[in-house]
């Protein structure tokens, strides 16, 4: 699914983030910047322990803050550490919300045009797709309808079925599309 909002194209796609090729992808990430399982550790393996020692010297961060990183091996330039969830690894639609915020903000700051998300919570947060998507497209939606962002793309890269859907509908509804 792609829609334009402005100068900016929205994608939302099934897919693995790691071989996106965009200026920075998005880790869904804890406040101690710790790269284990899930999106976090994929993007380790495929980008090298490179981009893990980069986050942990930055870090750790409060709840709803991003770093920014290079991304080692992988096919992006950077990867941005959204810490959507503490070391409890419990999150909610705010702490999604703020740390998408954040993540839109340090690309902006970094003049990026290109940024890739997945679901931040759904993995290992344990946090409702369709939840995530309201907290995440809200955020974006708000941030490319504010008019001064660099980003000219934004996907969603959603590496299950039921994710991607509640992406979908959800975006299908805030756009007012039946």
């Amino acid at each position: 699914m792609k829609v334009k909002i402005g100068q900016t194209d929205l994608v939302i796609e099934r897919g693995d983030i790691t071989d996106r090729e965009v200026d920075a992808i998005v880790n869904a990430a804890n406040s101690h910047l710790w790269m284990g399982a899930g999106v976090a550790g994929a993007i380790k393996r495929k980008g090298g322990v490179i981009i893990e020692e980069e986050a942990v010297r930055q870090g750790p961060v409060e709840v709803g803050e991003a770093v920014i990183t290079t991304a080692g091996n992988l096919v992006a330039t950077h990867v941005i550490h959204a810490a959507a969830m503490g070391q409890d690894l419990k999150t909610d639609g705010q702490k999604i919300a703020q740390a998408t915020r954040s993540s839109l903000a340090l690309a902006d700051k970094h003049r990026l045009s290109s940024i890739a998300f997945p679901a931040l919570g759904t993995g290992v947060g344990g946090f409702p797709p369709a939840q995530a998507a309201d907290a995440m497209l809200t955020a974006v939606l708000s941030h490319i309808r504010g008019g001064s962002t660099t980003l000219r793309k934004v996907v969603f890269v959603l590496y299950q079925e039921e994710a991607w859907k509640a992406f979908t509908d959800t975006l299908n509804r805030l756009r007012g599309v039946n």
